[in-house]
């Protein structure tokens, strides 16, 4: 066993082209990710070589192994038994769907549900991308445990995760891809070779997972109602009338998720996507067109779909509306319609549950002539599940190109969310409510103004900052001057780029000396950290712990009634009622031996109010204890919606709107966070302060003329000249105007600066509007600093 820390390579040769998401490694050589409390099995042979990388460094790897007799056999992988095999077994005798697939793939060995001894990889200090070689002696089974339990509240323990890659002592050459497992039982499979197509039936109520075999392979897939065919009707999916019905180019996941027919009935629903950019514009692919591009007698998946659906009684058709999958089109500012390399990678699905008796067909797209398939047409695969299947709606989310992709999330509050409202938004990976059934965006935000809400925020991510250089890490990477942030104080800060373009807006919590948490939006960020702390050599840990930690927000003038009723406080730490804005105690829902909590006065309202950070299996406990201690004072559930009323009014600001990796601080409206003699150590201090000096943009209040609202990328003008653009703006139910967030010219930032929001191409239509200060709502901040 050999312990490896990597450094990179700089004689290496640089790719001229980088593809990420496609399949890098070398026949033999296979990639498992090994998630944070979570487990791998793998069936290994001899002279196979394992390698373990610890991804963020301080996370222990269990490992248990096992003879073809059942026999343990750590041996086998040159480890000694140094530890009972806690984690193993916890999670073994877990009840959640982790816990119970692992025990089902043992049983299914004939091996024990129960360790008795385990191996453990990487000392308490790894550090991150820290990496064990072992080279396997004999054919085994082996368990791969990120160990960890559940993080109280205020400690930083959180399980990460790891890598294993295998790289096989016999390879096999691989001619595609492997498929990836069955979503559940399936009742039939089937294969759609390369331009070719395939017809089939699916009863009401069953599910197609159509799975892009080897990346960069578009399919269509038309459908025609079977009953009504049964009766000489002929119907299938009309793309006008779905995009009439559901307001979307292509439907997704959620509320707005079915293809219609000509005579609007819902023939298919999407469940789930991996890929989220497909194209429903034009027709499958025709004889007509290969022969206009001069390719007389090239396959076609209209032809291939009529000789498909022959059998079926189907009538054929010179060209075919579908649902073109994997298709990456768009349209231009010209209305052209335009063409790249599909988006999806190996394995990609999307997961369509039939709203009636259907016969269908999946093509594998023949399209060699452009970049529709990346120029190489590639097998599609199809598998039928039956209707007492049980999937979640989910999107896939990447932190970045290279990451493994992740299916959306319900927050630990789902349960209580969901029983109120069926909106909800995919947010970063989370499903969030966007508004609530019984109320509605402008009763929510009123409750925000004048009572209080209660708001899930989950999605927000989490990373503890931990060790002796973590004060220093964070000093460099954040505007703010970390140095004086005192324990049980947070403070909000941004986090930039070389260039001063921003990378993330966050909270910075001091739990202790050496211990922060920091709070943010994007995931990246946490990787981000981790590469500027392994650039400089900094003994400093950055810990995921978003799926340790959720949180909801309780804003509103009442906020502080209602949580001082049910928040314990030992005597050592403030209560609730003493917390100071950007202060943060540590204490229990209901007394001594309440549920744990982190109370932080913080909030994206412009209103009192606080944050409850709890661990998941607490979530409902405490989002129960809220409820009913706010029912008194008028408490009602907040959506993403309403929440963005509020923090318009407020001007608070939101990624990808008022700031992006080209916005600096001060250009965002938030150069208060910059630590101009407090900080001089920040990463881009000298572009943003460069850009202070010379500021070309800055952000600004409008209020707009009229009852038209101004929305993100509306242009703003003065005569001809573009001066501005909107980064937000919504209808203000307190000031009863029509405001907007504007990164606007410097010359034209004056209070009183009369200008016109463009609508249409911006010359045709104008709404006046007048520069005026901001927030809209309490400039001063008096409410939350009440």
């Amino acid at each position: 066993m050999n312990l490896v820390t990597p450094t990179p390579n700089a004689s290496a040769p640089r790719p001229r082209l980088r593809e990420p998401g496609l399949p890098l490694f070398r026949p033999g050589t296979e990639r498992h990710l090994l998630r944070g409390g979570g487990a791998v099995i793998l069936h290994l042979f001899r002279g196979d070589r394992v390698t373990v990388t610890d991804r963020e460094g301080r996370q222990p790897c269990e490992i248990a192994a096992f003879a073809p007799d059942g026999q343990e056999d750590l041996g086998a992988l040159g480890l000694d038994a140094v530890r009972e095999s806690a984690g193993i077994n916890r999670l073994l005798a877990g009840g959640d769907p982790e816990s119970r697939a692992v025990a089902s793939q043992l049983r299914q060995r004939n091996l024990p549900s129960r360790v008795s001894r385990a191996g453990l990889l990487f000392a308490r200090d790894s550090r991150p991308g820290e990496t064990v070689e072992m080279a396997v002696a004999r054919e085994g089974i082996a368990i791969f445990h990120a160990a960890g339990g559940p993080m109280a509240v205020d400690a930083q323990d959180a399980p990460t995760d790891l890598t294993l890659v295998v790289h096989r002592a016999t390879a096999t050459p691989l001619i595609e891809p492997p498929l990836p497992e069955p979503l559940a039982d399936f009742r039939e499979e089937l294969r759609v070779a390369k331009c070719t197509a395939r017809g089939y039936e699916v009863k009401a109520g069953e599910y197609i997972q159509i799975i892009d075999v080897a990346g960069r392979q578009c399919s269509d897939f038309v459908a025609v109602d079977a009953r009504l065919l049964e009766k000489g009707i002929d119907r299938g999916f009309d793309m006008t009338a779905t995009r009439t019905m559901t307001g979307l180019l292509y439907p997704g996941p959620g509320l707005a998720s079915k293809f219609f027919s000509t005579d609007l009935q819902p023939l298919v629903e999407v469940v789930q996507d991996t890929v989220g950019r497909h194209d429903a514009f034009g027709l499958a692919c025709t004889a007509r067109f290969y022969e206009d591009s001069g390719y007389p007698g090239h396959p076609s998946c209209s032809e291939n779909f009529n000789s498909s659906l022959a059998s079926f009684g189907v009538v054929p058709k010179r060209g075919w509306p579908c649902i073109n999958l994997f298709y990456n089109t768009g349209l231009t500012s010209q209305n052209a319609i335009f063409l790249e390399d599909p988006w999806s990678r190996p394995g990609d699905y999307v997961l369509l549950r039939a709203m009636t008796d259907l016969v269908c067909a999946s093509s594998a797209c023949p399209d060699d002539i452009d970049a529709t398939n990346a120029w190489n047409p590639t097998d599609i695969h199809v598998r039928i599940y039956p209707a007492k299947s049980d999937f979640q709606r989910a999107i896939a989310f990447r932190m970045s190109a290279d990451s493994e992709p992740r299916l959306t999330r319900e927050t630990a509050f789902h349960p209580r969310t969901s029983a109120l409202t069926r909106n909800f938004t995919e947010y970063r990976g989370f499903w969030l409510p966007s508004r609530y059934t019984a109320t509605g965006a402008v009763d929510e935000y009123w409750a925000a103004r004048e009572a209080a809400i209660v708001l899930d925020l989950s999605a927000l991510r989490k990373f503890e900052v931990l060790g002796p250089d973590a004060e220093t890490l964070l000093q460099l990477t954040c505007t703010r001057n970390i140095k004086r942030l005192a324990d049980l104080q947070c403070v909000y800060t941004a986090l930039c780029y070389e260039s001063g373009g921003m990378l993330d807006d966050a909270i910075v919590f001091r739990l202790g000396a050496d211990k922060f948490r920091l709070v943010c939006g994007d995931e990246y960020t946490g990787q981000w950290l981790r590469e500027q702390a392994a650039k400089r050599g900094l003994r400093a840990w950055v810990k995921s712990s978003t799926d340790q930690l959720h949180n909801i927000s309780i804003q509103g003038p009442k906020s502080r009634d209602i949580l001082k009723e049910i928040v314990w406080t030992a005597p050592a730490n403030p209560k609730l009622e003493e917390i100071g804005w950007f202060h943060f105690t540590i204490g229990r829902i209901g007394g001594y031996d309440g549920t744990p909590v982190i109370a932080s006065r913080t909030g994206y309202t412009g209103e009192l109010g606080y944050e409850l950070f709890c661990h998941p299996k607490d979530a409902l406990k405490v989002w129960d204890a809220v409820w009913v201690a706010g029912q008194p004072h008028g408490l009602k559930p907040l959506g993403l919606d309403a929440l963005d009323m509020l923090r318009i009014e407020a001007g608070l600001v939101f990624f990808g709107a008022e700031f992006n990796d080209q916005v600096d601080p001060f250009e965002a409206g938030i150069g208060f966070t910059v630590a101009v003699k407090g900080n001089e150590e920040f990463i881009g201090r000298e572009a943003v302060l460069r850009r202070k000096e010379h500021p070309q943009r800055t952000l600004v209040g409008l209020e707009l003329e009229g009852n038209e609202a101004a929305s993100h990328g509306n242009c703003v003008h003065v005569g001809r000249a573009q001066v501005g653009v909107v980064t937000s703006g919504c209808r203000s139910p307190i000031l009863k105007k029509n405001i907007a967030l504007c990164r606007m010219d410097i010359a034209y930032a004056a209070i009183g600066t009369e200008v016109e929001v463009g609508k249409l191409d911006g010359q045709q239509k104008r709404i006046p509007a007048t520069v005026v200060r901001f927030p809209f709502y309490d400039p001063d901040k008096l409410k939350p600093r009440s």
